[in-house]
């Protein structure tokens, strides 16, 4: 359980960071994002695709809040 949660933890990170260093990414990038985290990684691949996404959604929903709080 606690790998579970370091992976999906690892996800966010990765989507927040790559939202960051890449001007115009929305959600179906960061989806694909985790797909590619999914091949390059095992310990991803091992998390199944559903959690992935959710962690994706955790994710966009972060910066969602970001943009609203900041206008």
């Amino acid at each position: 359980m606690d790998e579970a949660i370091r992976t999906a933890q690892f996800i966010r990170n990765k989507a927040v960071r790559y939202w960051i260093d890449n001007q115009g990414v929305n959600k179906s990038l960061l989806y694909k994002l985790s797909k590619e985290l999914a091949s390059e990684f095992a310990f991803v691949n091992q998390l199944n695709s559903s959690a992935r996404q959710a962690s994706v959604e955790v994710a966009w929903t972060s910066i969602s809040n970001f943009y609203r709080r900041c206008i």
